[in-house]
C-alpha cells in the first residue's frame, strides 16, 4: 500500500467516525426527548425533569410561561401536575441537526390531556423548537420553545376552533 492510499484510508476512516458520532448524538437526543416525555407523563417529576436541562436553559410555552434557568424550570414543573392531571406527550417527526457539541431539533407534539381545573379533557398540539448542548459528555436541553397549533376540548374537537 502506498502512502497516498494510506492517507485516503485515514481520511475515509475519519469521515466514517464523524458520521457515526453524529448518528450516536442524534440517538442520544431522541432518548433525551423520550425521557422528558416519560417524566412529564409520570406526574411531572420536577427534579428529574430539571436534570435534563443545562443550568442556563430556557423553557417557553405560550399560556404556561417562560422560565429561565434550571431552578426556574424545576419550580414550574413542581406545579405542572396542578395544571395537567393527566397527559400523554407524543413527540413526532423529529428533525435533528447536530453540530459538534450543540444541536437543534423540531418535533411535532400531540398531547391528549386532562386540565385539572374543571377536570376537562383536551386535545393539544404544537411544534417544539429545541436546542441542545453536550455538557460533560451528556446531551441536555439548552432551549425548549413550544409553538401551539391547537388547544381544544375533547368533546368539541378541532374542526370548529383550534384554540379555547
Amino acid at each position: 500500500m502506498g502512502g497516498s492510499e494510506t492517507g485516503f484510508d485515514l481520511a475515509r476512516l475519519q469521515h466514517i467516525e464523524t458520521r457515526l458520532q453524529a448518528l450516536e448524538d442524534a440517538e442520544a437526543i431522541r432518548n433525551l426527548k423520550a425521557r422528558y416525555a416519560a417524566l412529564c407523563d409520570d406526574n411531572y417529576n420536577a427534579d428529574q425533569i430539571a436534570a435534563l436541562f443545562a443550568e442556563d436553559a430556557t423553557w417557553d410555552s405560550p399560556g404556561l410561561g417562560r422560565f429561565e434557568g434550571r431552578e426556574a424550570i424545576r419550580g414550574f414543573f413542581r406545579t405542572a401536575a396542578d395544571i395537567f392531571s393527566f397527559a400523554i406527550h407524543y413527540s413526532l417527526n423529529g428533525q435533528i441537526y447536530v453540530d459538534n457539541d450543540s444541536a437543534r431539533a423540531q418535533w411535532y407534539l400531540f398531547m391528549p390531556c386532562t386540565v385539572a381545573e374543571g377536570n376537562r379533557a383536551m386535545w393539544r398540539a404544537g411544534v417544539d423548537h429545541e436546542r441542545y448542548r453536550r455538557v460533560d459528555g451528556t446531551w441536555l436541553f439548552s432551549e425548549k420553545r413550544s409553538q401551539p397549533l391547537m388547544n381544544v376540548p375533547f368533546k368539541d374537537g378541532w374542526a370548529r376552533r383550534r384554540f379555547v
